[in-house]
């Protein structure tokens, strides 16, 4: 059983920082009218000063209780959550003994504020640099027993291989070729369904419909960012995966329930509302000015909309669209449901292909040992992901500052 003592000293420390806060706050505020005279901080500087000392003090007895606490010492948890009540206020007071007319608080808590929003940045950073160490480091050992140029030019994946003496196994072959055309080709397809009918519904919404045709249909699209990815996957595998399969049928192809289409269709449904929403508020923030001496020179609202709107606002839906490739290249489940998890090298829309994080999955779970080759090569693929997305990113961020110093 989980024991509580943390979770109630953490609440403990949260409700003491907001009553040191208030009563401080409170405090010079009384301070301040009976003076009579112009203080030189507001008396929520002085309250956050005084919240910030009891949260400092409260987390480093809060720290070193979570390192010295023995395990199951009923005693010695409520004594801990008294001495952190107790150094908590006794440092929101020793600060609030200061809060005077001429002290100055606001210099004080805007530095902290800007110690604390450096100290999240460098996180987020380090943050990244680890999970970027994690795959290199494990990419490495897998690279150290296969060839990087089998790993990236090979055009057969089969990394079924035996795990332990006895297991039957296959030598495995780990060449990424047609992962990663099947991740691509999805990717396509989507974005051929989602990027022209998010942009058109966008360009509607924000040019064209009214304030009440607005209200009514953008809730409308945006339910579709609500609906979990497994129940695309369902409505895919039973609906859109059978029409495909009918509908070439009938023009005499044979072809699966599960195809590379399929998948493309619903995941392009799936993100319209990300490029419609984004596309919309980058349409909207267009100053009116532009558009008012479009129509002063002569253009009509669809020539205004091509010719000044859509280029000033071009940055903004190239953004919308690379969210929307990313969101698109980690789907998993709509493509393990309506496009299999065989790994064909092809371009036929119609034959059943697999993606990066399909296979990364299917590496990673199960009976697995994680220091073989096979289990190794899911973070290879992940290096591979994530190069091609940072490439996305570099291309978006090439394309935006063109555009920018172009119509800035």
């Amino acid at each position: 059983m989980t024991d509580p003592t943390p979770l109630y000293m953490l609440v403990l420390s949260a409700l003491l920082c907001a009553a040191v806060f208030y009563h401080v706050r409170d405090g010079a505020r009384r301070r301040v009218f009976l003076a009579g005279q112009r203080p030189h901080s507001r008396s929520r500087y002085h309250g956050a000063l005084a919240a910030c000392a009891a949260a400092a003090a409260c987390s480093v007895v809060y720290g070193v209780g979570l390192a010295l606490r023995p395990a199951g010492d009923v005693l010695f948890d409520a004594g801990w959550m008294a001495a952190t009540g107790l150094l908590g206020w006794l440092a929101g007071w020793m600060v609030s003994r200061r809060s005077t007319m001429a002290f100055r608080a606001r210099p004080h808590v805007e530095r902290i504020v800007r110690i604390a929003l450096a100290a999240l940045s460098t996180l987020a950073v380090l943050v990244t640099l680890g999970i970027v160490a994690s795959l290199l480091f494990e990419a490495l050992l897998f690279f150290g027993d296969v060839s990087i140029v089998e790993f990236i030019f090979g055009t057969q994946w089969s990394p079924q291989t035996a795990i332990r003496e006895g297991q039957a196994g296959q030598s495995g072959a780990f060449g990424a070729v047609p992962v990663m055309a099947g991740t691509l080709l999805i990717t396509a397809i989507a974005l051929l369904v989602a990027v022209p009918t998010g942009l058109m519904i966008a360009i509607y919404l924000s040019e064209y419909a009214s304030r009440r045709t607005r209200a009514l249909v953008k809730p409308m699209t945006e339910i579709l960012a609500g609906i979990p990815p497994v129940v695309y996957g369902f409505f895919a595998l039973l609906s859109v995966g059978p029409a495909v399969r009918s509908l070439a049928g009938a023009l005499g192809a044979n072809v699966p329930t599960q195809s590379a289409l399929a998948a493309g269709l619903v995941m392009g449904i799936m993100i319209i509302p990300l490029i419609s929403s984004l596309s919309d508020d980058v349409i909207n923030a267009v100053p009116q000015s532009l558009r008012d001496g479009s129509y002063a020179l002569g253009a009509t609202r669809s020539e205004t909309v091509r010719r000044a709107v859509l280029p000033s606002a071009l940055p903004g839906i190239v953004s919308a669209v690379l969210l929307a490739v990313s969101r698109a290249i980690g789907e998993t489940m709509i493509v393990v449901m309506a496009a299999g998890r065989g790994a064909t090298l092809s371009a036929n829309p119609l034959d059943s292909v697999t993606t990066v994080t399909v296979q990364i999955v299917a590496l990673l779970t199960g009976d697995q040992v994680f220091d073989s080759s096979k289990t190794r090569a899911a973070f290879a693929l992940g290096l591979m992901l994530f190069a091609l997305t940072l490439i996305l990113n570099v291309v978006a961020l090439i394309v935006v500052r063109r555009y920018k110093e172009r119509y800035a």
